[in-house]
């Protein structure tokens, strides 16, 4: 499998290619600045420059030529302002599935955020900011004709992966380690019964491909 991953620089996405291309796949990561190539090609991914905050859906396209599948794993970032909540955690994620449509790379694992929604776009919160843009990009990729995955993280920590988790439709506050999210996503990619499924994960008890074996799609929130 061919995957592309937006945000390719972030903790999450390095932990991924590092994975995925362990396991055989090839991995194209887009990244916004130049100087990153090198951490990028560290894992065995293969960089390419490009910024979702002013590339066309063509310029996406283009860029996922030949992938089977693309991971948004994007952000703004915890310093960001309110408006490049909008304009990278949603906007960007809604671009990369127009260009994943366009380039025929039909699988999409949105890397999204427990509580996704619940937000105010109009809010003088930052954070309330993120999760309206996080809900108004699971939204759309919803509508998309993609085979689409969204996982929701509880709170992300940098501590080692377990390889076991919780996954559901409500699995209550906790957090996890960003090293089993990753793995979660992997995973994702490999088992074709996740398509079209919603689910938060937290650390738990539970091996991963066990856990998302036993998903039950859930209510869409």
């Amino acid at each position: 499998m061919k995957v592309a991953i937006a945000g390719g620089h972030g903790k999450i996405a390095l932990l991924l290619s590092s994975q995925l291309t362990a396991d055989g796949h090839e991995v194209v990561s887009l990244i916004r600045r130049p100087e990153h190539a090198d951490d990028v090609r560290a894992t065995g991914a293969v960089p390419v420059v490009l910024d979702l905050e002013s590339a066309s859906a063509t310029q996406v396209a283009e860029t996922l030529s030949g992938c089977d599948a693309a991971v948004f794993a994007a952000g703004a970032g915890p310093g960001s302002g309110a408006a490049r909540k909008l304009t990278v955690d949603r906007d960007g994620a809604i671009l990369l599935a127009a260009g994943a449509q366009l380039a025929g790379a039909y699988r999409y694992v949105m890397v999204s955020s427990m509580g996704a929604g619940r937000g105010d776009a109009n809010s003088d919160d930052v954070f309330e900011v993120y999760l309206a843009a996080k809900g108004a990009a699971d939204d759309a990729v919803r509508e998309s004709g993609l085979d689409w995955t969204i996982v929701r993280p509880g709170a992300l920590t940098n501590d080692p992966a377990t390889g076991r988790v919780t996954l559901g439709d409500d699995v209550g506050r906790g957090s996890v380690p960003r090293a089993d999210v990753a793995a979660v996503i992997a995973e994702t990619l490999a088992q074709p019964s996740t398509v079209r499924t919603t689910f938060e994960v937290v650390g738990g008890d539970v091996e991963i491909a066990a856990a998302l074996r036993d998903l039950e799609p859930g209510p869409i929130a």
